[in-house]
């Protein structure tokens, strides 16, 4: 896509303001840059910083503040340039390139903070992103203990700062936090103290399966005057994080440069870091705590085969072979009439007891994947899809169903819903998940799918308005797009044979989803 600067627009302009202080202009293609330590090894540092804001859809720079002989088993030495060279590199840069979003990682000691803090206040006009490297995963210490004091100085410059738990302590000169709501707290007073919002992670926190992260600005910036925001997330099993905190940072100093909201930047950017957590095995870098895999979903979506991306590869196979049922969907008089609004309200008041009669067996499906799934993470996902997803929709239904019910109709479940719940009941007979995880995909795949497009038939006056608009429920689609890499990992791991039988279950499945939208009042 071609750059293009939006200042034709009240949300590019320059009162699109992501803080107190600084405006964001915002581009397709924002420049940004990296003010960081090396890593060698190329999962930290500047070099993941790099990576992270092209995955992200950015235009990466780097200043170099230190340079670091290390590797995924931890840090040997560190050599500090001259403070001159430092902003030799730094007004080089700003000299010849609009800088539209800044991201600053190591510093090293006071002088350099200094030196940087200036040129920040002399020359920097978009968002900055401070990631306070202190602490390295492995354990060794970035930061010199008497430049702690110039770090929090540092803060009233910065608009967003990330630290880990331990960091966040450091900044707030107290212990570290061992709860999700005392870390909240720590971030509300650090806030206040700087003026700066804080992005709290929870990746640090032990004895539990979420990694919530959230957005704190005591000032109640943060729009619609509100000091939090959190955002869930379950904890990835792999040990290969390194360069998490490097990249996260990195990918919110653009995204945000591209959205000009915080809160729209971590969400895109939570989304981003989990898929490249999930993928980090395949890289196999490193003895120790391996990097992320920043271009997992680059290389999915180009069709690469190897490891993960093999399944995706087959999946989206399987995805094609479906076309003519989608198409058949997408003609079905059900769905072109409530696309329109001209659907009689006695075939949806059917449809819905009929999909909540399946629902109902559908979260037992969803619970029997979860039993028989190979990690916790995965056992999580379709357990919260078992008992959270299906009894929020259910609820709506039975709300819909006060306003559309028929006197005396059938409330048996018909021929058509019972075929379908037969099918999925049949996966689950004999423990073989990955026939289970391929059958309860097309609920998932084919509803985003056709979703997607009957949100855009949405308008005020629809008579089905709100039920359209529950398809563009971001949730919704994050469920989606980890059922479709969950079963993609089910499938790169499974034999020909065991390829063959998940295909029949999935191909099945998208069969009863057309005849469920065809099925007529009985």
């Amino acid at each position: 896509m071609t750059a293009v600067e939006q200042t034709t627009t009240p949300a590019a302009s320059t009162s699109n303001r992501v803080h107190d202080r600084r405006p964001v202009t915002v581009r397709d293609t924002p420049r940004v840059l990296s003010i960081a330590g090396t890593d060698p090894t190329g999962g930290a540092g500047i070099q993941a910083d790099l990576k992270s804001i092209a995955a992200n859809g950015g235009y990466g720079m780097a200043v170099v503040t230190a340079l670091v002989a290390q590797n995924t088993r931890g840090v040997r030495s560190v050599h500090t340039p001259p403070v001159g060279f430092l902003r030799e590199q730094l007004h080089a840069v700003a000299d010849d390139v609009v800088i539209d979003a800044v991201k600053i990682g190591m510093l090293g000691d006071v002088a350099i903070i200094d030196a940087v803090s200036t040129w920040l206040q002399e020359t920097v006009t978009g968002p900055v992103v401070l990631d306070p490297v202190m602490v390295a995963t492995s354990g060794d210490r970035l930061l010199r203990r008497d430049a702690e004091a110039a770090m929090r100085a540092l803060l009233p410059h910065v608009d967003l700062v990330t630290p880990n738990l331990p960091e966040l302590a450091v900044l707030a000169d107290e212990p570290v936090a061992t709860s999700w709501a005392d870390a909240l707290a720590q971030a509300e007073r650090v806030s206040a103290q700087a003026g700066v919002i804080v992005l709290v992670k929870g990746g640090h926190l032990t004895g539990t399966t979420a990694c919530p992260d959230a957005l704190v600005d005591a000032t109640g910036g943060l729009g619609g005057d509100r000091s939090l925001i959190e955002f869930d997330g379950l904890r990835v099993d792999t040990r290969n994080t390194h360069g998490t905190g490097c990249s996260l940072s990195s990918a919110m100093a653009t995204l945000v440069a591209r959205s000009g909201s915080w809160t729209e930047a971590l969400g895109d950017a939570k989304t981003w870091l989990t898929s490249s957590l999930r993928h980090a095995d395949a890289l196999e870098v490193g003895s120790g705590n391996g990097p992320i895999n920043h271009f997992a979903e680059l290389w999915v979506s180009s069709g690469m085969t190897s490891g993960r991306q093999d399944g995706a590869g087959i999946l989206s196979g399987w995805w094609e072979d479906i076309a003519e049922v989608r198409t058949r969907i997408d003609r079905l008089p059900f769905v072109t009439t409530l696309a329109d609004g001209t659907l009689d309200p006695a075939r949806f008041a059917w449809y819905l007891q009929q999909d909540a009669i399946y629902l109902r067996a559908y979260s037992r499906v969803l619970a029997r994947a979860s039993a028989l799934a190979p990690t916790a993470e995965e056992q999580v996902f379709w357990a919260t899809g078992a008992a959270g997803s299906i009894e929020a929709e259910m609820e709506l239904h039975r709300t819909w169903l006060r306003t559309y019910a028929v006197s005396g109709m059938e409330v048996e479940p018909s021929a058509t819903t019972t075929a379908y719940l037969d099918h999925l009941h049949a996966a689950t007979v004999d423990g073989d998940y990955g026939r289970v995880v391929a059958a309860v995909l097309p609920c998932y795949w084919i509803y985003q799918d056709l979703g997607e497009r009957l949100v855009g038939a949405s308008h005020a006056e629809h008579p089905f308005a709100a039920w359209l608009d529950t398809y563009a429920d971001p949730a919704f689609a994050t469920a989606n797009a980890r059922a479709i890499e969950i079963v993609a990992g089910a499938v790169a791991r499974a034999n020909e044979t065991g390829r063959d039988t998940m295909r029949r279950a999935f191909l099945a499945s998208a069969a009863h989803e057309e005849a469920f939208f065809a099925e007529p009042i009985r």
